[in-house]
């Protein structure tokens, strides 16, 4: 038995498919989805959501959304979300470095700068860690085609 899992992010469908298990980060914790789960609504944390299927185990990383469980179908609306495996270290790396260099030069003054580059701090350790511990074989997808 399996159940339907969609991951979308604000810009595209990042995975759909029926699975065996999701696991989400829930905000007040882990949860694992199976099959014939009863409904839930909740909040989700920066982390990783890990989806097994046939005996594979695939990891996406989810910077905060929502996730609508019903007993078919788990919908996750991520305001960011990507597969492990289509992350650019690089990339994600010059990134980490920009956030922190922008928030050593102190508090700016607007409130909504600071917390934007607060949040690319987050998802940028975020996938730089998720890289480092799940990702298959080391191999970068060229900033291009991320």
């Amino acid at each position: 038995m399996t159940i339907r899992c969609e991951i979308v992010s604000q810009d595209r469908t990042v995975f759909t498919g029926d699975v065996d298990i999701v696991v989400l980060p829930g905000s007040a914790g882990e949860m694992g989805i199976l099959p014939k789960h009863a409904p839930v609504l909740t909040t989700l944390k920066y982390g990783v959501i890990k989806i097994r299927r046939s005996g594979k185990e695939e990891i996406f990383t989810v910077a905060g959304g929502i996730a609508e469980v019903q007993p078919d179908i788990v919908t996750v609306l991520a305001d960011a979300a990507e597969n492990v495996e289509e992350i650019d270290e690089t990339r994600a790396e010059a990134a980490r470095r920009r956030a922190e260099e922008l928030l050593a030069k102190g508090v700016p003054a607007d409130t909504d700068a600071y917390l934007a580059m607060e949040a690319a701090l987050r998802r940028s350790n975020l996938r730089l860690d998720a890289v480092r511990r799940y990702r298959k074989g080391g191999a970068r997808i060229p900033a291009s085609e991320n």
